[in-house]
């Protein structure tokens, strides 16, 4: 009788193992080119990051850092192409060495961001999340709340989109002079200073007429 119920058991277990196997997520990971034609976006079928964060790493020591620790971003550091990464909504968007074609490099790095997933790895420590929550700043002014709003309805899902971030930084109440900080592809982008003047400038200072010019932080 013990024998039969242990027979019995080991059914029981083998079945729900299975059953949780065909019910675990599928992992899907595809590619998109970027404004910088050394970054790459890879963009998977689910959210890495809660709605309004991002994080940049533009080392392994970035990586490790108290408050910031990624151990997705830190494997990536492994691979001698990768220079920086980025996290952001669904996608992770990685910037190579330009001596680095990224035909001889695409292959592995995506297939190693779909294993690191389907074996359960974390993006983030928790604590990384915790103390990265967003917070809604009352002593904002009214000229900086319409900025900011402005950046996160127009500007941010386009930015996205290319696989980078823009995040306030400050506003100068005498100059009129708004400086946001520039993460992902966009940093060190071709682009990103033509896209800042032609695009984001013209856009906030039509919409908050305080605004006088935009500005690059930490490009």
């Amino acid at each position: 009788m013990m024998i039969l119920l242990l027979k019995q058991r080991d059914k029981s277990i083998h079945h729900c193992r299975k059953i949780s196997h065909m019910l675990s997520r599928p992992i899907f990971v595809y590619t998109e080119l970027s404004p910088n034609p050394n970054s790459m976006k890879f963009v998977l079928n689910f959210e890495l990051v809660p709605e309004g964060l991002s994080f940049d790493y533009p080392s392994l020591e970035a990586a490790l850092e108290e408050g910031k620790v990624s151990p997705l971003a830190a494997d990536l550091f492994q691979f001698p192409h990768v220079r920086r990464v980025f996290i952001a909504s669904n996608f992770i968007t990685i910037t190579k060495d330009e001596e680095i074609a990224w035909e001889e490099v695409l292959r592995d790095t995506k297939q190693f961001i779909k294993i690191y997933f389907e074996e359960n790895h974390p993006v983030f420590e928790q604590k990384t999340i915790d103390s990265n929550t967003l917070i809604v700043d009352a002593r904002d002014s009214d000229t900086v709340q319409k900025i900011k709003a402005a950046l996160d309805q127009y500007v941010r899902p386009a930015v996205e989109s290319d696989g980078g971030a823009i995040n306030f930084h400050s506003f100068n109440e005498d100059s009129g002079v708004v400086k946001v900080l520039l993460q992902g592809s966009c940093s060190g982008c071709p682009s990103s200073t033509l896209t800042l003047k032609a695009g984001i400038e013209n856009l906030l200072t039509r919409m908050v007429p305080d605004v006088k010019e935009v500005v690059a932080e930490g490009v």
